[in-house]
């Protein structure tokens, strides 16, 4: 089960990536689904990186908003996810899908805020609830 906590208020030191994953969901390229999505991540350098997802008619080449702010802070040289807030279409809070959860995985363990369409409802989650058993590179060594 995982450890969900709805949040009333937006916690202070979470505001500015808030700001920034809703700016990035405006920038959303969704004509098929219509779901817009922004992601705004900071790493560990303190750091903030957007993402929006990106779809495309063949639909298996969809980008989703939190893959593409992994790709941008990685290509400007960082390695490690501290917090990660994901902004969506949808009535209640949604958080990164599977894929988007393993990728997050390979770059650390962050705190996930989930929010919904109005920026009204609220959910936090730590990482080890979204992905309890994620693959790793020590499954890769054989450890």
């Amino acid at each position: 089960m995982a450890k969900k906590k709805t949040v009333s208020k937006i916690p202070p030191a979470w505001q500015g990536l808030v700001d920034s994953a809703l700016a990035a969901q405006k920038k959303a390229y969704a004509p098929y689904s219509k779901f817009r999505v922004g992601c705004a991540l900071e790493d560990e350098k303190g750091r903030v990186f957007q993402g929006c997802n990106v779809e495309n008619a063949s639909y298996s080449l969809c980008i989703c908003a939190e893959r593409t702010a992994i790709v941008k802070m990685v290509s400007e040289g960082g390695r490690k996810v501290k917090r990660v807030v994901v902004v969506t279409s949808a009535d209640e809070p949604c958080f990164p899908c599977g894929a988007c959860r393993q990728v997050l995985a390979e770059f650390g363990s962050p705190e996930v805020l989930a929010i919904d369409c109005t920026a009204t409802a609220f959910e936090k989650s730590d990482f080890d609830a979204l992905l309890p058993h994620r693959f790793s590179s020590a499954q890769l060594d054989g450890e």
